[in-house]
This record gives structure tokens, sequence and C-alpha cells, in this order.
């Protein structure tokens, strides 16, 4: 008989997690998150300086959890360290502007979240801070995956607002995908044809 594994119980969460559980206004939200945040730095190493990070909550998104808003800056890229003076001279833009961004938080995915979710949702967005504040731009590429699970971080987050559209596989019914508005594929499904069983595409309308 092979021995079975064993599962640790779930440790209690900090103070800062309990507070992100009683939050009821929009700087609630800040002020828990960005205290979780800079706890999760110390706890993980992750190499963020706060100051360069501001803060605001979206009530707009319909599909990102939350985002790091920051500079395009030509040729950055992941893996190579960035030279923020030359990159400020290059784009004729303030060094300390260059390198400021914004953590946006988008309240509905709060809502929908629960206290881990969201908690590794923060983390998420403190790999892609990162990353900008050494390389000047982020993705999700490899150096981000094996980021993300040394932090214990979603790679995506899952849905948290109902879509406008339902796209499934006529054979089998297998969900292809949602749609938040209408585009091309929701107004040509019938053009389509689904990858599990090479069948035609529906498209329901969940909402107006």
């Amino acid at each position: 008989m092979s021995e079975s594994k064993r599962i640790e119980p779930e440790s209690a969460p900090s103070p800062t997690e309990r507070a992100l559980e009683s939050v009821g206004t929009h700087e609630e939200l800040i002020l828990a998150s960005r205290a979780y945040c800079r706890e999760a730095a110390r706890e993980y190493d992750i190499d963020a300086d706060f100051s360069l990070v501001d803060w605001e909550v979206s009530t707009r998104a319909k599909r990102r959890s939350a985002a790091v808003k920051r500079a395009k800056i030509p040729d950055a890229a992941v893996g190579t360290p960035l030279d923020w003076d030359a990159a400020a001279e290059r784009t004729g833009r303030p060094r300390e502007d260059l390198r400021r961004a914004t953590l946006s938080l988008t309240w509905a995915a709060y809502e929908a979240f629960d206290r881990r979710e969201w908690t590794a949702t923060l983390r998420h967005e403190l790999i892609h801070v990162e990353q900008f504040q050494r390389f000047g731009t982020t993705d999700h590429g490899a150096r981000f995956r094996e980021r993300a699970e040394v932090v214990d971080a979603s790679i995506r987050c899952r849905p948290f607002s109902e879509p406008k559209y339902l796209l499934t596989c006529v054979e089998c019914g297998t969900t292809l995908g949602r749609r938040y508005r209408e585009c091309e594929l929701v107004r040509e499904h019938e053009r389509y044809r689904s990858s599990c069983c090479e069948a035609g595409v529906d498209c329901e309308q969940l909402r107006e």
C-alpha cells in the first residue's frame, strides 16, 4: 500500500489579509491592498519600490482584475536591465516620471474574489511592478511564469463579470469563448469551426 500524501493545515491569515476581508470603500481597498503588497514583497523577496507606485480603483474594467499602467519605453526588453537615464534622454521625459507606474485595482474583481484569489492577484501585479522597475517593461513570458510559481501568484484570473456572449461547440457544448462586447467572432460565428469537434459554433447572448 502506497504512503498517503499529507496536506498541511492552512495558516491563519495575517492582519493585512484580514483587513482585505472587511473593505467597504475604494479608499479602503487601496489601503488594504497596499499594506498587503508591502507585506508580500517582504515575505517573497519581491524587489519593488513602492515610492514609485500610484494606486487607483477602476469600476469600468470588465476582464482584468488589476493592471499595472506604465510608460511604454522603446527597445525595453524583459531580461535586460534598463538604463533609466538613457531612456529618459531617449524619450524626452523626466526620469522620475518615466519610472512611475499606477497599480489599478478592479472593484468588481475584488467583490467577486475570495481573499486567496485577491492576494494571488496582487502578487501577480507585484511581479509586473518588479519587472517594470528593473527592465522598463513587463510581460507574461517565461520569466514571469517562473517568478509567479516562486511567489505563488496567479497567471490568469478567472472571469469575474458576466460576459455578454457565450460561444460553444454545437456538437459537444464545450465553451469556446466568452465575449464582453460585439465583435467579428460574435457577428460571424457561423463561419467558424470548433477545434474540439470540427463542428459549428453557436453564439448565445446572455444579457442585453
